[in-house]
């Protein structure tokens, strides 16, 4: 098809030539009303302004990210400041947790001092809030563990959730847990939809069929995994084991389970996800999947910078790096196995798969 045109988006949103230009360079004097049939025009055209091939560098990067309290975002904007001195930016961070943040006027801020590139962290970007940066700003714009559907036009940088999630579950079955609970975090994230895809292919491999009624999502923070496990722990068929959707949702279990009287791992093995610096802080420290943080920040903070000098050729590259699985002391065989891992015959009765507790590749 050939190039949209800025007549051809003018045409389907019923505005003039003039009107199009304002919105696309941020200008006031436009109703929310015309900006957004512009915009919806822009987006089903995917009109792009060209970026100047010869802007000079102003040596920032913007780093904006929806919580600054979490363990996992001190390490990634930690790792971040550590990418853009790497690649010859210095960094700027913005919370948009803020109770006063309001995203059109910190693109408003940011088109007045200028940036050089845009690295996103938003649990909850909609898709018409990373299109009206994109098309605001007019600067690559990579999204770091993104949510939702991958836009092919923007480059991305995320962790191999679903991998993650088949290790966590394979090593929990190969202790021989066969009740295993998973607190995922909202059911709109990306990484969830993986990491519970994950859950699921471990149980496939080893034959057994998990209960749903085990499953609940959370909000990715400690009272949200302290909720869910008191409900997993109150049922009366309660899980020997729990996968939480990161370390945040893991320590509210160990929570729910100390009120309960509940040992970890003697009565409840527990893995995390993220191995965040909260993880050696807890008692007994968390067995956790591993995401590459500092490394994931350095990715971002490089493509943009390979934007900068090539904006045709890297826009819509993904990148995917690997996680580990960090075994500590929050994982044991449930109580009633054999030292080898095998189930007990009274608990093989009670409902679980033959062959679980064998031993199988870890995936």
């Amino acid at each position: 098809m050939p190039r949209a045109t800025l007549a051809d988006v003018a045409a389907a949103a019923g505005v003039s030539v003039p009107t199009v230009s304002k919105v696309l360079s941020g200008k006031k004097h436009v109703s929310a009303a015309t900006r957004d049939k512009v915009l919806e025009a822009v987006r089903a055209f995917g009109y792009e302004t060209p970026r100047p091939q010869h802007t000079p560098r102003l040596g920032l990067v913007d780093l904006l990210i929806d919580g600054l309290g979490s363990p996992w975002a001190e390490v990634l904007v930690r790792g971040a400041e550590k990418a853009a001195a790497r690649w010859g930016f210095s960094l700027v961070v913005t919370s948009s947790a803020r109770p006063d943040f309001d995203l059109r006027q910190w693109i408003g801020v940011v088109r007045k001092r200028g940036t050089d590139g845009i690295v996103l962290v938003l649990s909850r970007a909609e898709q018409e809030e990373i299109a009206a940066i994109q098309e605001l700003l007019h600067v690559p714009l990579v999204l770091l563990d993104p949510v939702g559907q991958r836009d092919p036009r923007l480059s991305t940088v995320g962790a191999t959730n679903w991998l993650g999630g088949v290790m966590a579950t394979t090593h929990l079955l190969e202790l021989g847990h066969t009740r295993i609970g998973f607190i995922g975090g909202p059911l709109d994230t990306q990484c969830t939809h993986d990491r519970y895809e994950g859950y699921l292919a471990a149980h496939r491999t080893f034959g057994i069929d998990p209960d749903p009624r085990l499953t609940c999502y959370g909000d990715f923070v400690v009272s949200g995994g302290k909720t869910h496990g008191a409900e997993l722990l109150d049922r009366g068929d309660p899980p020997t084991a729990v996968f939480a959707g990161n370390d945040l949702q893991a320590a509210g279990v160990y929570q729910a389970a100390t009120e309960r009287g509940v040992r970890v791992p003697g009565e409840l093995s527990v893995v995390g996800f993220d191995d965040s610096l909260l993880c050696e802080m807890l008692s007994p420290p968390l067995t956790t999947v591993r995401q590459p943080l500092d490394d994931m920040a350095n990715e971002a903070v490089r493509l943009v910078s390979e934007e900068l000098t090539h904006p045709r050729g890297t826009a819509g590259t993904r990148i995917e790096l690997a996680t580990t699985l960090v075994v500590r002391g929050s994982t044991a065989p449930p109580s009633g196995t054999r030292p080898d891992g095998a189930i007990s015959g009274a608990r093989r009765r009670a409902g679980s798969a033959p062959g679980a507790g064998r031993s199988r590749p870890r995936a």
